[in-house]
């Protein structure tokens, strides 16, 4: 209400919004404050410095990965927000402990490492396939109870755990941690690795990442229109390099993304989950471009969430950000309609019709392609990746193939 405090008020938003666990906060400013002059000057910005991990933390850890006959990691987010993906590695590497991820941590482990057990998160099997339901003790890095339940993976209690984060765990019935590593990621990673020996990591050959990765690969071929969903992304797959983005929209298609789409860098698939807002496609698209504008972006969007956000196309164009949106066409909210269909065996108030996409994309000024045959998609998308500016690409897709993500996988667990 006061000019006077808007250095402060401001310093403390940004704060509070850059510190662990990270989001957004809302500053309120009047007009006629705002119209007024003050004399006061911007605070100056303090670096967060995290505390060391502590000595008796990292040698209860350690003894406790000793003793346990099947120890896993479960690495989320956090693992990615604080650049901590090289040393949990290091520390899988050595120790010789496989790892799964969250959805918003693909890529921490490298889909072609021996030791990862890809994403875990989407369905009421997952903690079985990747091993977690065999491990008697979780080492949980960076990781969000929000990302993948406790009670999803610990159902029994059971299970020892050990948090690793920069902040102490949350409570809760299922996450009771027997020690906390409260530090930087990374540092409290290192410690860890120099007390432990080396062991025999268990494998499993009907872990998930063979499952998910073979789905993949058995529609490589596929030459049916509508495309599949595994047929897309095995192409996009190949198109792509490591270093380059994907970003996904909310939908059927993130949960085909999650489980299939291998990464194999951290921060090259992102993934918008949590609240999951429709529509971050485009947006997210132009955001990462400013970000990273040596890097290829490509966006995967469903046609309800993009038509959301389909104004800011003019954005993209006008800033001149060149990355390829992908439009996953079946006219619907499909995600929501599975979900009824579950649930009350029927659906209500999903379909809607859609417009030409390419015409609507050059009415913005962009290039778009409309794919009518399987095997033009990998022609399209490598044409529209060397273009300057933005781009669309509209692909017709077949969600009849859902019922392949529960086949042997079990119900799917989505939140609208």
């Amino acid at each position: 209400m006061e000019p006077e405090v808007v250095p402060e008020v401001v310093r403390k938003a940004f704060k509070v919004a850059e510190t662990e666990k990270p989001g957004p906060t809302h500053i309120e400013l009047p007009e006629e404050v705002a119209a007024q002059r003050v004399e006061g000057k911007p605070l100056i910005i303090r670096r967060v410095e995290y505390p060391r991990p502590a000595d008796h933390a990292i040698e209860t850890a350690g003894e406790l990965i000793e003793r346990a006959e099947r120890p896993m990691i479960l690495a989320g987010n956090g693992v990615v927000r604080r650049r901590a993906a090289m040393e949990l590695r290091r520390f899988a590497e050595t120790v010789g402990i496989p790892a799964a991820n969250t959805f918003m941590s693909k890529g921490v482990m490298g889909y072609k490492n021996p030791l990862a057990r890809l994403t875990v998160g989407l369905q009421n099997r997952d903690y079985e396939m990747c091993g977690l339901a065999d491990s008697d003790l979780i080492i949980a890095v960076g990781y969000d109870l929000v990302e993948f339940a406790p009670r999803l993976w610990n159902a029994g209690r059971e299970k020892r755990i050990i948090h690793i984060d920069t902040l102490p765990a949350e409570v809760d019935e299922y996450y009771q941690p027997e020690v906390e590593i409260v530090s930087e990621i990374g540092e409290a990673l290192k410690a860890l690795t120099g007390c432990c020996g080396r062991r025999e990591a268990f494998f499993d050959e009907s872990r998930l990442e063979s499952t998910a990765l073979a789905e993949l690969n058995a529609y490589a071929k596929s030459d049916a229109v509508p495309l599949k969903p595994q047929r897309i992304l095995h192409d996009m797959r190949e198109t792509l390099s490591a270093e380059d983005i994907l970003i996904s929209d909310v939908g059927v298609h993130k949960l085909w993304i999650a489980r299939l789409f291998p990464a194999e860098l951290p921060n090259t698939v992102i993934i918008s989950n949590g609240f999951a807002t429709m529509g971050i496609g485009v947006p997210g698209g132009i955001a990462a471009k400013i970000a990273e504008p040596k890097r290829r972006v490509v966006v995967v969007t469903g046609d309800g969430g993009f038509l959301m956000n389909v104004q800011e196309l003019e954005t993209a164009r006008r800033l001149g950000t060149a990355f390829v949106t992908v439009v996953w066409v079946d006219g619907a909210y499909g995600s929501i309609q599975w979900k009824q269909e579950a649930r009350f065996g029927r659906s209500f108030g999903v379909g809607f019709g859609n417009p030409d996409f390419v015409t609507l994309a050059q009415a913005f000024g962009l290039p778009a392609f409309s794919i009518k045959a399987a095997d033009e998609f990998p022609a399209a998308l490598d044409k529209a990746l060397a273009l300057d500016g933005p781009s669309l690409i509209a692909v017709p897709v077949d969600y009849s193939e859902n019922h392949r993500l529960t086949e042997t996988l079990g119900e799917v667990h989505i939140s609208m």
